[in-house]
């Protein structure tokens, strides 16, 4: 028998509810029943019940918070909400917090009681018809279907209650694992119905899609499988795409390790910047991300080096922030397509604002990424301006118009960046590290660096020791 707990803070309602059904009939007993949150907790812990019917308004604690209490406390508990509220609202939030179903108590009758409880009944039978059989056949079972429905939230720790809202889902088992949900088509759909029933119930919450030709397949290898590969078919998927259609020897052959090699060298040499300023290339850059596939990390890292490669010179410090702040958002190449057409309209911004052309914005570009990669060497303006076929005096006056400095300037200030990394990244003494940041007088090299940064190059060392220290000491 399933031990069930009562909670409403109205007296009168709960002795009615538990009143209303021969609880016998369902499997189910009442063991307690309370008037509040607190109580409820204390209940469902001297108890061990396996079911819990709550109502939302009550004081102190609210129903809602309730069953967050008791997921967490008692995650093996399944919780029904009792509600006098009809609103599409509040069963939503019920529902994404975990609960299997709803009543609403101003709606049950006596001539409904019997297929409310009968539906609740069934709904908890099913979940452990579902569980029972996975835990005894283990994971070398092969799959019942050809097909199988992927479920997964677009936000981590979204409720799964949603999905049981789908007529199908209903009739089929449903497997979870790592986030996921596979649900074997062991009774047919048509895909209109799965179409029309995803967009109405789960909205813009879930990334769904059916894969075929799973036949043999041992849920194992297709959990596996499908649990590496789908994500990146969904992150480059639109919304009128779900459900995803494939097959499941589509999904096997994943991505081959030449594409990750190429996709590095895809966002490298995009590094260059021209798909900012041009819309061939633009295109060209494009059509290469749909054929090597990025993934999101590596889509990630290529922005965040965007940001900070160009703030304050093609970005101004505020732009950067914002849109460093913006990645987190990026779930989806789609995203991703609107991140970077926003960063090249402000590349776009700043070059009007300097009255450039694009061949010579992207001539500077050319000339600040050679000075980052050599700062450690001897380079000079001429040949700086010589590599990126410029004139050193139409150089030296476009430079400055677009970094606000001399050439002299930002390269000092380049080699004191790559100094400062070295004497925390290295144990180097300080005249080899001079030389290594283009500085051949060490002397004259602490001199600069102490007017730059405000201490001796071994004071910033002995500085950044004891952070690190104090760090590794608070882990």
């Amino acid at each position: 028998m399933l031990k069930a707990v009562v909670v409403d803070d109205e007296k009168l309602v709960r002795k009615g509810f538990i009143s209303l059904f021969d609880w016998s009939l369902y499997g189910m007993v009442v063991v307690g029943e309370a008037s509040d949150g607190k109580s409820a907790l204390e209940l469902l812990q001297q108890t061990g019940a396996d079911l819990l019917f709550t109502d939302i308004t009550m004081p102190g604690m609210s129903g809602f918070d309730l069953i967050k209490e008791t997921r967490w406390r008692h995650p093996r508990v399944r919780s029904v909400v009792l509600t006098c509220h009809h609103e599409f609202d509040f069963v939503q939030e019920a529902l994404r917090l975990g609960a299997i179903d709803y009543i609403v108590k101003t709606l049950l009758e006596p001539e409904n009681a019997d297929s409310t409880m009968r539906r609740i009944s069934e709904r908890i039978d099913w979940e452990e018809g579902c569980r029972a059989a996975r835990n005894a056949d283990g994971d070398q079972k092969q799959l019942a279907a050809d097909s199988v429905l992927v479920f997964r939230p677009i936000i981590p720790g979204e409720a799964s209650a949603a999905l049981y809202e789908l007529p199908f889902v209903r009739r089929n088992p449903v497997i979870e694992s790592d986030g996921m949900w596979f649900v074997p088509l062991v009774h047919s759909v048509s895909m209109e119905e799965m179409k029309r029933e995803i967009k109405v119930r789960l909205l813009s919450r879930w990334e769904s899609a059916i894969v075929t030709g799973m036949t043999g397949m041992t849920a194992e290898e297709a959990e596996r499988v499908l649990a590496e590969r789908l994500p990146g078919e969904w992150f480059y998927s639109s919304a009128s795409d779900l459900p995803l259609r494939l097959q499941f020897g589509d999904t096997a052959a994943g991505k081959a390790n030449t594409l990750d090699k190429k996709s590095s060298e895809l966002l490298d040499a995009a590094l260059d910047m021209k798909w900012t300023l041009d819309a061939a290339s633009w295109e060209q850059f494009e059509r290469g991300i749909h054929t090597v596939r990025p993934d999101s990390n590596e889509l990630t890292q290529f922005g965040i080096s965007l940001c900070m490669d160009w703030r304050g010179t093609l970005l101004t410090a505020e732009a950067a922030e914002r849109l460093l702040a913006a990645i987190e958002r990026n779930r989806t190449w789609a995203d991703w397509q609107t991140w970077l057409q926003s960063y090249s309209n402000l590349v776009k911004r700043r070059m009007a604002e300097a009255s450039f052309t694009s061949e010579v914005m992207l001539c500077l570009v050319r000339a600040i990424r050679y000075m980052k990669k050599h700062a450690g060497q001897k380079i000079n303006q001429a040949e700086v301006a010589a590599r990126v076929n410029m004139s050193r005096g139409y150089f030296s006056q476009c430079f400055a118009r677009l970094e606000g400095e001399s050439f002299g300037s930002v390269l000092r200030d380049m080699r004191i960046s790559l100094a400062k990394r070295l004497l925390r990244e290295t144990s180097e003494p300080i005249h080899q590290i001079a030389q290594a940041s283009g500085f051949e007088d060490d002397k004259y090299f602490s001199r600069l660096f102490r007017d730059c940064v405000g201490m001796l190059p071994t004071e910033y060392r002995s500085e950044c020791s004891v952070h690190v220290s104090a760090m590794g000491g608070s882990r």
